[in-house]
């Protein structure tokens, strides 16, 4: 009886411990498990940290897309205990099979997120540019309306007409990065690239500003898609200029229609008068006509020398034929676009 007792006794005494021990050892299992179990993952994919997201939010996400079996406390505990709750960084991620919560929660609060494209084609104007970043599904679209205007004052230049003011290249960006955002790293590239490339002119130019320069650029970008002919379009312009001769050149012509163009450049529009049509009024169109590239702004500024006044399209490959005198102008004219 007194055996039986001391058993019980014993028993009663070691039980809160076999008790603690058991909850430690499944503590013990369910942290092994949390630490190696990897996501239920076949094949790589992508995952949106979106902005204003937090530890919780993305845990319950990760359950609910049946990425992890674990409860999404247990995600949100590691998180705390490891000080990296607060230091998730938003963006789009890719995540590769084998990966578990732990390695997730270091993937998002590195900040390695995934880097989307884009290029800014030379010659595409500045409302073409607006309209292709505002629908694009990785940028947020944050301008209202969406104009180059609302654009200009979104970018903190309310009074600056926007056509001709982003570098055409291809930029780097994360998911969800804002399309004013975006198009001011533009912004700020075509102004250091048109200032740099203003103090290295050429003397005794026609241009009172790099941007009328900027003008002169977009026109030569419409001109020409053949990069050796752009000093030579850019010294017949220069030369016109300097002569008080009116520059006479198409693209100016079109874009002062506007969307009244409609792909077929007639007589009776190059007698329309507008702002931007180089036949009825001299000197530089108001704005540029688009967004030049880098090559033509050196055109711009590095005209090539001769005594060249004219050009004409020859239809091969993009070329061009100069002449020096109206006579010899209107035997290319004949031989090249009437085909006589």
């Amino acid at each position: 009886m007194l055996i039986n007792m001391k058993k019980t006794l014993l028993l009663k005494a070691l039980l809160p411990a076999l008790i603690v021990a058991l909850l430690l050892s499944y503590v013990l299992l369910q942290y092994q498990r949390f630490m190696q179990s990897p996501l239920t993952l076949e094949q790589a994919q992508t995952y949106v940290v979106s902005s204003g997201s937090n530890l919780k939010s993305i845990s319950r996400d990760l359950t609910q897309q049946g990425l992890t079996d674990l409860p999404s406390w247990y995600l949100q505990l590691y998180g705390r205990a490891t000080a990296q709750a607060h230091k998730i960084k938003a963006g789009e991620y890719r995540v590769e099979p084998g990966t578990t919560l732990p390695k997730l929660l270091a993937q998002f609060v590195s900040g390695k997120v995934l880097m989307n494209a884009f290029t800014i084609v030379e010659g595409m104007t500045a409302k073409e540019l607006l309209l292709a970043i505002t629908t694009h599904s990785k940028i947020e679209t944050t301008i209202e309306p969406v104009t180059v205007e609302a654009l200009m004052t979104a970018l903190g230049e309310p009074d600056k007409k926007g056509e001709g003011w982003f570098l055409p290249e291809t930029y780097h960006f994360p998911t969800g990065m804002t399309d004013v955002a975006f198009l001011n790293r533009a912004y700020q590239q075509m102004q250091q690239a048109l200032a740099q490339a203003w103090e290295n002119r050429d003397k005794d130019l026609p241009y009172q500003s790099p941007y009328e320069a900027l003008i002169m650029a977009s026109i030569i970008e419409k001109e020409t898609a053949v990069a050796d002919e752009r000093p030579h379009i850019a010294g017949v312009f220069v030369r016109r200029l300097n002569k008080g001769m009116r520059l006479q050149t198409d693209p100016t012509v079109i874009y002062g229609l506007g969307e009244q163009f409609d792909g077929n450049l007639r007589r009776k529009d190059l007698r329309s008068d507008t702002p931007f049509n180089t036949y009825t009024r001299a000197g530089l169109p108001p704005t540029p006509i688009c967004l030049p590239s880098i090559e033509s702004i050196e055109a711009a500024l590095h005209p090539a020398s001769g005594k060249t006044l004219y050009f004409v399209a020859t239809g091969e490959d993009g070329r061009h034929v100069f002449s020096s005198n109206l006579r010899d102008h209107n035997n290319a004219v004949r031989r090249y676009q009437l085909k006589r």
